[in-house]
């Protein structure tokens, strides 16, 4: 009877060390760690602007809306010089929609935020926040849709009061609106 003898310092081979659960597992790890790291420097990279191939510009809405504006007195040259290059342009807004005064499923006017519950967490909501969004004239009304939108159109950057204060910093022309999906 002859005994082999097995060095117990010597590893197995690589393909007996990683298998199909490692390979997922690990898999899984970068997703969680790597999107958010991706999404965190596509937006410090980009500035929450990025030009799309259809002549359209994607804009950060969040981005957009965080900064300090004074809520009674505030013009048009406190909006960021960088969202006020945008006035006039064709862009996508990714957020949800608000229409209190609405039971029709239909709509020609609403509100765009970019979470309706997450926006106002460091005191009540700010004129910037929202985009007040109207049809585009001669184009049908559009859904209503719970949740996170994809919303096509052209913006317009310009303070507009009501009654003594601000009532909107960004209005715009809806083209189309679609559920995001995701």
């Amino acid at each position: 009877m002859t005994l082999e003898y097995q060095n117990p310092t010597a590893r197995p081979p690589l393909s007996e060390r990683i298998n199909f659960r490692l390979i997922v597992f690990l898999g899984v790890i970068v997703l969680i760690v790597g999107y958010p790291v991706y999404v965190l420097i596509d937006s410090q990279v980009t500035g929450g602007i990025k030009k799309l191939q259809d002549g359209y510009t994607q804009v950060d809405l969040k981005a957009m809306s965080t900064f300090t504006f004074d809520q009674s007195d505030g013009a048009i040259t406190d909006v960021p010089e960088k969202w006020r290059a945008l006035n006039g342009k064709p862009v996508v807004l990714y957020g949800e929609m608000w229409q209190a005064q609405n039971a029709d499923n239909e709509l020609d006017h609403f509100d765009l935020c970019y979470s309706i519950a997450k926006c106002c967490f460091n005191g009540p909501p700010q004129v910037q926040h929202f985009v007040k969004s109207k049809v585009k004239a001669g184009t049908k009304n559009v859904g209503y849709y719970d949740g996170r939108v994809r919303v096509a159109g052209v913006l317009h950057v310009n303070v507009q009061k009501e009654a003594g204060k601000v009532a909107s910093v960004y209005q715009l022309e809806v083209e189309s609106v679609e559920p995001a999906g995701g």
